[in-house]
């Protein structure tokens, strides 16, 4: 806490409101959400009175402190949003009124963020019960300087945030603009002259997944990579599906293997057009085509070109709720087939540009990381009169 400002319970600033409405089955209710870890209080959903079995409910109002009796612990507490004026909770949360002739609510709202608040919450109340009391929330402590300081305090925190947010922004923009040039590289590709043009189907096999019966629990968890359009990110390395097979759902011919060298192609579904390739005899689902290119197309070559064809594979696929583009359709798209010696220089410089790409993602992660670190630090001096 502060050694300047003096240190008030909450109980002071805050009055608890335990007003409850008779719920009507005509009338249509919105229900708010308060999410853990002092994430905010969002909107869970809207309902018919009628389908409200408890006809008892509490009436939230813009600006009132909201706390969750038995998440309060894990940061289920938060300001009611002006968006949430006039939802509706249950006895299991608890209502207060600020006093804004004493307490700034944006204030309360930092502070509530912060270390300090959260420890006297997790100090309250039996360990062998999580829930907390209104008495317990009226008995934490807050620091209170003058409304006019609150108001200052308040506005240097949301411009440093306003700051953090910018730089998050930025830093997001360019790895999106990083990767976009990788899009632009494979649609500007430099072709030596002579370059054949030949669809798919000449000079590609092509097969698809399959999914084994799920009552057989015998065709699962052996050492066989099962992958679904989930496990592809664009990636030539695929790194461990979400399922395995057993080699039992192979010999009876329930799986379909994919040998080293496969690029698999999401053709059923939202992310129809990601593409990934097998370093390693794998299966996959019945969303994902396996297209294995004969020996004039190098492995690595055809992914990229699969990847370059993303789009106008999903603008091919017949307009229908669940896009499907079959093994025909593929095949009639035509792939550039120059040398083996510049198809590897291809995948050389291609290679070398989503190396860049994936650098700056990592460090991207990494700025966020920082950046998500800055505010609790931010609010911890500012609790304590520093800024």
């Amino acid at each position: 806490m502060s050694k300047s400002w003096p240190t008030v319970r909450l109980g002071e600033v805050l009055r608890h409101r335990k007003e409850f409405i008779t719920i009507d089955d005509l009338t249509t209710y919105k229900r708010p959400r308060v999410q853990l870890h002092v994430q905010g209080i969002v909107q869970r959903d809207d309902v018919p009175g009628a389908l409200i079995k408890t006809k008892t409910q509490q009436v939230c109002r813009t600006g009132e402190f909201l706390v969750a009796e038995i998440d309060a612990k894990v940061g289920g507490f938060g300001i009611v949003p002006k968006s949430l004026n006039g939802s509706i909770v249950s006895s299991h949360y608890f209502l207060f009124v600020v006093d804004e002739s004493k307490l700034d609510r944006r204030f309360l709202d930092f502070f509530i963020r912060t270390p300090t608040f959260r420890e006297q919450v997790a100090a309250q109340g039996s360990t062998n019960y999580a829930a907390i009391r209104p008495a317990h929330v009226l008995g934490y402590e807050i620091p209170l300087p003058p409304l006019a300081e609150q108001r200052r305090v308040v506005a240097r925190i949301e411009e440093l945030a306003a700051q953090i947010h910018e730089a998050r922004t930025l830093r997001h923009q360019a790895a999106e603009e990083a990767e976009a040039l990788v899009l632009s590289a494979l649609k500007h590709l430099r072709l030596p002259p002579g370059t054949l043009d030949k669809p798919i189907s000449a000079c590609s096999t092509m097969s698809t997944g399959t999914t084994p019966p799920s009552d057989r629990s015998d065709y699962y968890g052996g050492p066989i990579q099962w992958y679904t359009p989930g496990d592809l990110e664009y990636q030539q390395q695929l790194g461990a599906s979400s399922r395995t097979l057993s080699e039992v759902a192979l010999a009876e011919r329930k799986a379909r293997m994919f040998e080293s060298g496969t690029v698999l192609l999401v053709a059923i579904g939202g992310s129809l057009g990601k593409v990934a390739l097998t370093h390693e005899r794998c299966s996959a689902n019945q969303q994902i085509t396996g297209i294995k290119f004969s020996d004039e197309v190098l492995p690595e070559y055809g992914f990229w070109w699969m990847r370059r064809l993303g789009k106008d594979l999903m603008a091919a696929a017949p307009q229908a709720t669940l896009p499907i583009i079959n093994q025909e359709r593929i095949g009639v798209f035509e792939i550039s087939v120059p040398s083996l010696p510049a198809q590897l220089r291809i995948v050389a410089e291609l290679d070398a540009l989503q190396a860049e790409v994936d650098a700056l993602k990592r460090l991207q992660v990494e700025t966020a990381q920082e950046l998500d670190a800055l505010l609790p630090s931010i609010l911890d001096r500012a609790f304590k009169g520093e800024l």
